[in-house]
């Protein structure tokens, strides 16, 4: 494992880094992926099936408001909209209160509109239900988001 903030190796279980004492958090719900303005996608789909140091299944923002954050999906429901009590809070108003929802379990990820206004679209369809495999593109308002699965 390598510390964001000065990429020092570090053991697995480390909660510290020795290096630069920043606190190691091992199950984040939100993380910060850069990626770049010139490139579309910003991670191929290779790339997008072992992102390094992520846990799990995430959503990078690709392209548009917050670009490069990248929200950590747990086991069940995760919604996704403009309410601010989503579990994905979306601030645009191309977003609809209640947009959509993610639904991750041991079948994989499925992606289910609710009926949003603009709709939710998965790699350039329309959909109201689909299941999703990293590389895949989600576009919810003006929010460009790739799914992606990390190798830790």
């Amino acid at each position: 494992m390598e510390c964001p903030s000065c990429q020092q190796t570090l053991a697995n279980d480390a909660t510290i880094c020795d290096s630069c004492g920043l606190a190691i958090e091992h199950e984040p719900t939100v993380v910060f992926v850069p990626v770049s303005a010139e490139a579309h996608p910003a991670l191929s789909p290779t790339e997008a099936s072992q992102v390094p140091g992520v846990r799990g299944i995430g959503l990078v923002i690709e392209r548009g408001p917050r670009a490069g954050l990248t929200f950590l999906l747990q086991p069940g429901v995760t919604t996704v909209g403009r309410h601010p009590e989503s579990d994905i809070f979306l601030d645009d108003i191309t977003v609809s209160r209640q947009h959509c929802r993610f639904v991750l379990d041991n079948r994989g990820l499925r992606l289910e509109d609710s009926g949003s206004t603009n709709g939710t679209y998965a790699n350039e369809v329309r959909v109201d239900d689909a299941w999703l495999k990293p590389g895949d593109e989600v576009l919810i308002g003006k929010f460009h988001l790739l799914v992606a699965k990390g190798d830790a």
